[in-house]
């Protein structure tokens, strides 16, 4: 009997526990910027930093605050400054900065040391191993953004860029846009 009614108090705690957490997510829900989350969802996610701002969230922010251009993200490209023109109805831009092809960093396992910098400065956890042990790069989470580089004090890192197959091809959608001349169309309606 002792058994049956410890079991009631532990269940009637928990129904009033997840209860009141229940009503305390709706009651201090924290609304977003739905402007930022498209922006942010435009933006590459490589938290690389080489906008100015320390990763893709804060840059989101600054673009929709109307603080910064939209056209410092060069892992994003033209593609993604033209994305954001198009969201936002501003003019493009040409990229600030030097768009450079999709790579992936690739680390000499025979030279590392296992200092473990490289691991604390990737932005997205692209590299493991442990202190005085080898360390390698998973590729499919790798952004390119260069940031394990300057670290490592054996320079056993290098970037390489990757080939396009048929596996990474993208088509590359014109940046300006084709209009018809307003003359022209509507002598072709007629």
């Amino acid at each position: 009997m002792d058994i049956l009614l410890a079991i009631a108090i532990m269940a009637l705690g928990a129904v009033v526990l997840g209860a009141a957490l229940g009503f305390a997510s709706i009651k201090f829900k924290v609304e977003g910027d739905p402007l930022v989350e498209k922006i942010e969802a435009i933006l590459p996610q490589t938290q690389c930093g080489q906008c100015g701002y320390p990763g893709c969230k804060p840059y989101a922010e600054a673009i929709a605050k109307g603080e910064c251009d939209i056209n410092l993200c060069p892992p994003g490209g033209m593609e993604g400054v033209q994305r954001l023109a198009d969201l936002l109805g501003r003019e493009v831009k040409p990229l600030e900065a030097e768009e450079k092809p999709k790579q992936v960093a690739i680390i000499d396992e025979n030279t590392c040391i296992g200092c473990t910098l490289c691991i604390q400065a990737c932005p997205v956890d692209a590299i493991v191993g442990a202190a005085k042990q080898m360390h390698t790069i998973i590729a499919q989470q790798c952004t390119g953004c260069e940031l394990c580089l300057p670290p490592c004090p054996v320079e056993c890192i290098r970037m390489e860029v990757i080939p396009e197959t048929l596996d990474n091809w993208k088509w590359k959608f014109p940046v300006i846009e084709i209009k018809a001349a307003p003359a022209q169309a509507a002598a072709e309606i007629v």
